[in-house]
């Protein structure tokens, strides 16, 4: 099994890639917005509304032990984990999405990529799909957030590659 995380930007194309590389080669793919906490349990600082011992512990432990993931994805309407699945490792497994390599997680992996893009174009992005409101809660919440974690955690260099937009 070949584990690869997709982390970057928002709106940097992580998913479409994820989807792309599912379709095209039978890869098992899991979403770190699969691994929110609910509000409520959200802590100041960098990932603070991200479950990754969760999805260390129900996706990544498991994975690399070869064996079969159960897992809840988190329900953002109801704000708690989803029901229960039971996914078989495949021969690829991607996992996308911000804090993927975040350094709880990073040393998993076999293969890093950043994805990456310019402020413009990811505005543009962001209205596209969710509009106005949408793309000012990212700008004002999700995207600093991301950039601190992105800073922090050096996660640009420590990647195998590097995917502009």
């Amino acid at each position: 099994m070949i584990l690869v995380a997709l982390d970057g930007r928002s709106a940097a194309g992580k998913s479409t890639l994820a989807d792309i590389l599912a379709r095209d080669t039978g890869a098992l793919v899991f979403h770190m917005d699969d691994y929110f906490l609910p509000r409520d349990l959200h802590k100041p600082g960098i990932a603070g509304n991200m479950d990754l011992t969760r999805f260390r512990q129900e996706v990544l432990e498991p994975l690399r032990a070869g064996i079969t993931v159960t897992t809840r994805r988190f329900d953002c309407s109801a704000q708690r984990p989803g029901p229960e699945e039971t996914l078989e490792p495949a021969d690829l497994v991607i996992v996308e999405g911000a804090y993927s390599l975040h350094p709880l997680l990073r040393d998993f992996y076999d293969f890093r990529v950043f994805l990456d893009i310019d402020p413009e174009t990811q505005k543009a992005r962001l209205l596209q799909r969710g509009g106005p409101d949408k793309t000012r809660q990212f700008e004002e919440i999700w995207i600093p957030r991301e950039e601190a974690y992105l800073q922090a955690c050096g996660i640009k260099e420590l990647c195998d590659m590097i995917l502009e937009a």
